[in-house]
């Protein structure tokens, strides 16, 4: 149990038989009335996100979730197969459970939330940034650099990113995993 004091983001609750994952809260006390606290949840289960107001001071029941790095292997008909890194267990995850699995190279290291009582994997967190070599994209023209236009480029992962007109094929880019976005070129 946990009041609506001990809210942090990542803090893990169970509510209507799932298990939610704090996205982001606020406290408000209002010039009137009592404070209470905003959040937005997502589901961890589902995906979905919800928003949910607890009075202040509020009991709830907290789930117990481990994060478990893992290695990603590949993937196949029956999804996607990772091996733990401490025990060197094999285990198979579907797609769903994987927030961006387009941007997933052979190899990389990763967490997987595991339900602590169940042990039933909960979702699977990419790292922040991962570094991917472009495979194909079209040439820049020169003199279009006055605004700032990007264009699309193919990854080594199959994923499509937009990249500024300067980005080259054959060249190491850096991507955000949260957005699938493009952040820089790695040198």
């Amino acid at each position: 149990m946990a009041s609506t004091a001990d809210f942090k983001n990542g803090l893990c609750l169970v509510m209507n038989n799932d298990i939610y994952s704090i996205v982001e809260f606020q406290h408000v006390k209002p010039g009137k009335g009592a404070a209470f606290v905003r959040t937005k949840l997502k589901s961890l289960t589902t995906g979905k996100t919800l928003d949910k107001t607890f009075n202040a001071g509020e009991k709830v029941t907290t789930a117990r979730v481990e994060k478990r790095p893992n290695q990603f292997l590949y993937a196949d008909d029956m999804g996607y197969n990772f091996m733990d890194t401490n025990t060197f267990e094999q285990i198979v995850i579907e797609e769903k459970l994987i927030e961006r699995p387009n941007l997933l190279k052979d190899g990389q290291l990763v967490d997987i939330l595991v339900h602590d009582e169940t042990e039933t994997p909960l979702a699977v967190e990419l790292p922040p940034f991962v570094e991917l070599m472009i495979t194909y994209t079209e040439p820049g023209i020169k003199g279009d650099t006055a605004t700032n236009a990007l264009k699309p480029a193919t990854v080594e992962t199959g994923a499509t990113v937009m990249v500024p007109l300067f980005v080259e094929q054959d060249t190491m880019i850096k991507v955000d995993t949260r957005d699938g976005s493009y952040s820089e070129r790695v040198k």
